[in-house]
């Protein structure tokens, strides 16, 4: 059995040699290669990556040319892969080398993907686990995802589903939907999740919310059909009310003061219509890229290959 470990790396000079060290002492029994997909560092993780490169044969690094994101620099590394299982892990050693062995063992008894299960045992801020919820939550609904896994960006992937997976092209690629997309054979095991071994972390809320988009519009169109609905109930809503006050003009002697309601009523309309307008001009605009051939990653060097 080949194992592949593709690893997104961005700014992680300080990192790169420790990762590389626990990587070869955890997979002493296997055979097994690194993928080292650099998007576009800022710092001198590209330098650490060749390094690396140069000392040991079964690393290969990839240079992108801008940067991508994570997903696509995923995509990149495994486009690249050769392995029978596609390790992916953060290049920060929140993701312990030493418990690949573990994920292995688990996704050998006949599944096709095996998540690390970080549910637990957290080390992150309070919004990214606020983001993790939602995003988990929402996965259910929109990429059939397994109610009781835990889409951790540690896991094992069989090749079947890598093959399946790399064969997406569009610029905006999510993993973890492409996998749920492929396969109901996904498993999960406990795995304690570790601080970042030095320097802080790159992600922040911008980038949640765009994973949070790649959720959203590019595995279904329930948020059309959500939009669609609110139209619907806010016109209902709007025809009870007019109902409501031209039966109150004509019975009541009180007066009704038109200009709060008009002013409330204005602002859920206009808001709803904005929201829907919004979602909307998401699902052209990357529709629009895509026929447009938005490239999902261009490489600028490679090691090794």
């Amino acid at each position: 059995m080949k194992v592949s470990i593709v690893i997104p790396v961005y700014n992680s000079e300080l990192i790169i040699p420790e990762l590389c060290l626990q990587i070869c002492d955890a997979m002493k029994k296997y055979k097994f290669e690194v993928i080292l997909v650099n998007d576009s560092s800022h710092d001198n993780s590209w330098n650490e990556i060749k390094k690396a490169c140069n000392k040991l044969n079964t690393f290969r690094g990839i240079c992108l040319a801008n940067n991508f994101g994570q997903d696509n620099a995923i995509m990149a590394g495994l486009q690249s892969s050769k392995g029978d299982y596609v390790v992916i892990m953060d290049d920060d050693l929140q993701h312990s080398p030493y418990d690949i062995p573990i994920l292995l063992d688990k996704i050998s008894n006949d599944w096709d993907v095996c998540y690390a299960n970080f549910s637990a045992n957290k080390h992150q801020s309070w919004w990214k686990n606020i983001g993790s919820y939602i995003n988990s939550k929402h996965s259910e609904y929109l990429t059939n995802k397994p109610k009781d896994i835990y889409l951790s960006p540690f896991k094992v992937v069989s090749r079947l589903v890598i093959n399946s997976v790399i064969e997406h092209n569009g610029p905006y690629p999510y993993v973890d939907g492409l996998i749920c997309r492929t396969t109901n054979l996904i498993t999960q095991i406990p795995i304690n999740h570790h601080k970042r071994y030095k320097g802080k972390g790159n992600y922040n809320i911008r980038q949640s919310i765009s994973v949070f988009l790649k959720h959203a519009t590019g595995f279904s169109v329930l948020p059309l059909r959500l939009a669609s609905m609110a139209g619907f109930i806010a016109s209902i809503v709007g025809f009870l009310l007019g109902l409501y006050y031209i039966f109150q003009y004509f019975i009541s002697d009180n007066v009704i003061e038109g200009w709060t309601s008009l002013i409330v009523l204005q602002l859920l309309l206009g808001g709803l219509i904005l929201l829907s307008l919004g979602i909307i001009g998401e699902y052209i605009g990357r529709s629009y890229l895509s026929l447009n051939k938005k490239p999902q990653y261009v490489v600028k060097k490679i090691t090794n290959d």
